[in-house]
């Protein structure tokens, strides 16, 4: 919800802060800089000092920093309060997808937890520009201040519900303790009809791994999170820029300090003894997948997505609460294919379910085509493909979950929901900035380039993967 509060808010917004058209992907792409600037570290972090600790500490810093953003005064301090909030959020990620992997270590109950983790992040989608729009007929600074307390109300539900694990001496986890049958007691927020985790976790328990972390203690990567973050921001200011010209110089030196920065963090990654991501994953057909499934959902429907309601009201004079009505059916539809995807386990590999979901996006976006410039809004092609793509996100956020902690080792489990995550948000960045340059001179030229991209995210995600 948090995520996208901004999308139906961004109009009032850059209107308050006198924001010009050319900074406002800087207001929508905050958060997702945070979030993929430091979600390999806050997975690293989970693994090493335990999923529930940084889920909770994430989730009462997303609070605590939305609630401030609701009393910022320019378009540079909300954008640093969503940059923090993004940091948090990458807390909440990283353990989240732990806390489950460790709850369901593998099989059917994996599959359902992470097809409801799926639909609980369509339903956020949705949910956020609804609220949006409902407080914004009184103020649109009321959806961040609603939306700090709710989340600060959920950080004191979860230290109370997920309880900490017992520890010996010097820290060490417990033996597991038995339940009333003589096998392993249920693991904190789990119920007694659900899988164990294996004896030796816990939620709180650091993960083991090869050379036991002793090289740096499970210390933040910050010279990789630093280059990372800067090459994300150099893309961005480039995209951002190229609405006004795409061969300017400025675009082209950006773009390749973009490039040496990634090479930077490339090399730092491959020096480090307990690096935020071991690149040797890279290797497994199945993380491959997963993460260019994850980068083209970001470029090719969280982008588009993103900047759709903002296109409506201001092409269409939609009403906000028209707006939310139509992302609503888009992200509803995706929420409910969601929860039903996990159907087709057992029958559609997760990469080819990926496939599956993109070519669906793109065929909803095509539908799209004309509707931002007509002299009226063409309700039913509109509705229509945006049940279509809806269908096709359902499908990539039912996948993605699964396929990021089941292509990687038990132990890297919130390093594989991390580089997960954070390829989408890379995506989802690059993918507003992209779409609102784009959208400046022609909206079909962004809707166009959306398809393409999750046709070529189609094809990328089932190269070299199994049918089943």
């Amino acid at each position: 919800m948090n995520y996208t509060a901004p999308m139906l808010t961004l109009p009032a917004t850059a209107e308050a802060f006198g924001t010009p058209s050319s900074a406002q992907a800087w207001l929508l792409n905050g958060t997702p800089l945070g979030l993929a600037a430091l979600l390999l570290v806050a997975g690293a972090l989970a693994d090493a000092h335990g999923r529930r600790r940084v889920f909770l500490l994430g989730t009462l810093a997303l609070g605590v920093t939305t609630a401030l953003g609701a009393f910022a005064g320019t378009t540079a301090l909300f954008t640093a309060a969503r940059i923090a909030q993004g940091a948090a959020s990458a807390a909440i990620l990283a353990g989240s997808l732990g806390l489950l992997a460790d709850a369901y270590p593998s099989g059917r109950d994996r599959i359902r937890a992470t097809g409801v983790w799926g639909a609980s992040v369509s339903a956020g989608i949705a949910l956020g520009p609804l609220l949006a729009a409902v407080l914004s007929l009184a103020d649109w600074r009321l959806a961040y201040l609603a939306l700090g307390a709710a989340t600060l109300a959920t950080a004191v539900t979860g230290a109370r519900t997920l309880t900490p694990p017992r520890t010996g001496g010097g820290g060490a986890p417990a033996s597991t303790p038995t339940g009333s049958g003589g096998g392993p007691a249920p693991s904190p927020g789990r119920t007694a009809g659900t899988p164990a985790p294996s004896p030796e976790r816990t939620a709180d328990a650091p993960a083991p791994s090869p050379a036991g972390r002793a090289g740096g203690g499970g210390r933040p990567d910050l010279a990789g999170a630093t280059a990372l973050a800067l090459a994300l921001g150099a893309l961005l200011t480039a995209l951002t820029l190229g609405r006004d010209g795409w061969l300017r110089p400025a675009v082209g030196v950006l773009l390749l300090a973009s490039a040496v920065l990634l090479a930077l963090f490339v090399a730092v990654e491959r020096r480090r003894k307990d690096p935020m991501i071991d690149l040797g994953l890279l290797r497994r057909p199945a993380f491959r997948a997963s993460t260019v499934g994850a980068l083209f959902t970001g470029l090719a429907v969280i982008g588009l997505f993103s900047v759709l309601p903002s296109l409506l009201m201001r092409g269409q004079g939609v009403a906000p609460l028209a707006a939310a009505g139509l992302f609503v059916l888009w992200s509803g539809t995706s929420f409910v294919v969601a929860l039903q995807a996990r159907r087709l386990a057992g029958r559609i590999s997760a990469p080819y379910q990926l496939a599956l979901g993109f070519v669906l996006s793109a065929a909803g976006v095509l539908p799209l085509l004309g509707t931002v410039d007509a002299p009226a809004v063409p309700w039913p092609r509109l509705m229509a493909g945006l049940v279509v793509a809806g269908a096709g996100s359902g499908l990539l956020n039912a996948a993605l979950p699964r396929l990021a902690v089941d292509s990687v080792p038990p132990e890297r489990a919130a390093m594989g929901s991390g580089a997960n995550n954070t390829a989408r948000y890379i995506g989802s960045a690059a993918g507003v900035a992209l779409m609102l340059a784009l959208s400046a001179t022609d909206p079909d030229t962004a809707f166009a380039a959306s398809a393409a991209l999750a046709l070529a995210g189609a094809a990328l995600t089932v190269a070299g993967s199994p049918r089943r």
